[in-house]
């Protein structure tokens, strides 16, 4: 198994872009660009290029992931697969969120469903029922009896208690990445430092975005900002976000963070520079742990985590092409953090 795995992980690897492959990306001509992104392995953004609205871009970016991801997990088996399944289920949690989106505002099913992601073999949701329930109600009993139930139990609750949707999803949200933090248990104890090193700066990254997304724009008060954060044993830990949740301003935050945290985001003065600042030194991390000793797994993983930001980025520069920006704009752009939502 290991050795079928690294194998893989070392050829894809190949695959990842380095900045001047994205500078000579931005320059490619329009007539050699699908071309261009067949040599980098991604066959689905090269068909069709000249088609690519928002919505079929960022389907195409998924399935490129989902191809990946079924070649990785050929050899796995117990808590590994489990592992690298369930982090493909957020996209499937993000088509529970456009069902709900949908029903609240009256969509009929044909719109519905032309609205979700393909999921194939990784699908474990019976879109076309859940896609023809009368409403809100009955789609969330529906679900509560399908794979997702646990999640979607926790996050009805919430919406119950205070009708707003932005709840609802923030609820799907942390239920999914609790989920993910629970199963990544057993594998930091089989793999060691090289898992919790990729684990732990992601659930961060996550954590503190939230918190200050939640109690800053839009004023959610410390209690209710703590309940919708991801349960976590790293380094904001789940105490230490409490405390965090419960401070007047990003500064004073930002000031209260452990070391090296406090230190890598001194420099960073708004919300989006500190998610850039923490993903660009997550990165540096996954490389790390891609190109060394550490258990396949988690070069799968760290492999994982590094092609969907490529791939975010080369989203930016495609968007970018289309909309004729500056080149500047398209690499700002590039840099824009995704902020671990399901969507």
């Amino acid at each position: 198994m290991s050795a079928y795995l690294n194998t893989r992980v070392s050829l894809y690897s190949g695959r990842l872009l380095k900045p001047e492959n994205f500078t000579a990306l931005i320059k490619t001509p329009d007539a050699e660009m699908a071309d261009a992104l067949a040599g980098r392995g991604l066959p689905q953004l090269a068909a069709g290029f000249d088609d690519l609205d928002h919505r079929s871009l960022e389907q195409r970016i998924i399935s490129a992931v989902l191809d990946e991801t079924k070649v990785l997990i050929r050899p796995l088996t117990g808590a590994d697969r489990s592992f690298l399944i369930y982090w493909t289920e957020r996209f499937e949690v993000s088509n529970v969120k456009t069902l709900l989106r949908g029903k609240m505002t009256g969509d009929r099913p044909a719109a519905l469903l032309n609205r979700l992601t393909p999921m194939g073999a990784f699908g474990r949701l019976d879109v076309q029922d859940l896609a023809h329930a009368e409403d809100v109600h009955e789609l969330l009993r529906r679900l509560e009896a399908g794979p997702y139930a646990g999640i979607v139990r926790q996050a009805r609750r919430a919406f119950e208690e205070s009708q707003d949707p932005f709840i609802l999803d923030a609820a799907l949200d942390r239920g999914y990445y609790e989920g993910l933090v629970h199963r990544a248990q057993p594998l930091e104890n089989a793999a060691g430092a090289s898992f919790r090193r990729l684990m732990g700066p992601l659930i961060d990254r996550i954590n503190l975005v939230w918190l200050l997304r939640y109690r800053f724009n839009y004023n959610l008060p410390p209690a209710q900002v703590y309940y919708l954060l991801v349960a976590s044993r790293y380094s904001l830990s789940s105490s230490r976000l409490r405390g965090l949740a419960a401070l007047g301003s990003p500064d004073a935050i930002r000031d209260a963070l452990p070391e090296p945290l406090r230190t890598q985001l001194q420099d960073s003065n708004t919300i989006p520079d500190m998610f850039a600042s923490m993903e660009r030194d997550a990165a540096d991390k996954c490389e790390k742990v891609l190109h060394s000793g550490a258990p396949a797994i988690s070069r799968a993983f760290a492999y994982l985590l590094l092609r969907e930001r490529d791939l975010r980025s080369v989203r930016a520069v495609l968007r970018g092409r289309h909309l004729h920006l500056p080149t500047a704009d398209i690499h700002l752009a590039m840099y824009q953090p995704y902020d671990g939502q399901a969507a």
